[in-house]
């Protein structure tokens, strides 16, 4: 009997990884079909088919996300903007805390930007689920243990927070120079695992939309959490300073 990837429930479906609505429909890109060899995995009912809100408001939250290629673009002024309409701007009330409407002018007509803040835990809820998806998808086993979620695209207004973000792009950019690119439409999605570590971490790296990091790191289940000077001194506020490959980032800065 198949178990869900989530949980030890017994799978009744299966469940996109990263979600299929994510990925574009010819019609609206007017180009190759991006639906082929989507990965799914074996899911019971509350991980898959109960979450289906999650999903749509998974692609109102990153297509259209400024640094994205045209497919995102092109998402967000299709298949995006329809579900909006058709939800009375419902989705939009569902994917941002707080949001502004603007309108930019370009070639005669007028483009909307909306700019605000995401629901930033549901973000995080979203992004954990596809990472045990694609744990599962990738080793065949449900990872059990703990996960931690950064969004790289995220801007926040706390300084020190985007140095600290900058540093773990930086760090993973290096860790991710000869990995393996997974998934069939890296226009779409792509992923990457990294090796554990030599306390048993290792790291997933996943790319929306040619512009869009999310990193996942993964303590296993009986590893235990190592202590990092560094993480408990920037933790505590204390300023700190990290050299990487001769370039300083440092956190909790008082100049």
């Amino acid at each position: 009997m198949k178990t869900c990837y989530m949980c030890e429930k017994a799978a009744v479906s299966s469940e996109h990884v990263p979600p299929k609505c994510l990925f574009p429909q010819s019609k609206d890109i007017k180009g190759p079909n991006l639906r082929l060899h989507l990965i799914t995995v074996p899911s019971c009912d509350i991980h898959n088919s109960a979450k289906s809100k999650d999903d749509e408001f998974l692609m109102v939250a990153l297509a259209g996300i400024f640094g994205n290629n045209s497919i995102g673009y092109q998402h967000k002024f299709t298949k995006v903007n329809r579900a909006i309409k058709r939800s009375a701007n419902r989705l939009l009330d569902a994917a941002f805390t707080k949001r502004k409407h603007y309108l930019l002018e370009r070639d005669n007509d007028y483009l909307e930007i909306i700019w605000g803040t995401f629901d930033h835990l549901r973000l995080q809820e979203c992004f954990t689920h596809i990472a045990y998806g694609l744990y599962f998808h990738h080793f065949q086993r449900r990872f059990e243990g703990q996960t931690k979620v950064l969004m790289g695209y995220l801007h926040s207004s706390d300084a020190s927070n985007n140095t600290f973000v900058q540093f773990i792009k930086s760090r993973a950019a290096i860790d991710l120079k000869e990995v393996e690119k997974n998934g069939d439409n890296p226009d779409v999605f792509y992923y990457q695992f990294v090796d554990p570590d030599e306390h048993g971490i290792f790291m997933l790296h996943m790319r929306f939309y040619g512009g869009i990091d999310i990193y996942v790191s993964f303590l296993p289940e009986g590893k235990p959490k190592p202590f990092n000077l560094a993480i408990e001194l920037m933790n505590a506020g204390i300023e700190t300073v990290i050299d990487l490959d001769g370039n300083e980032y440092r956190v909790n800065s008082k100049s």
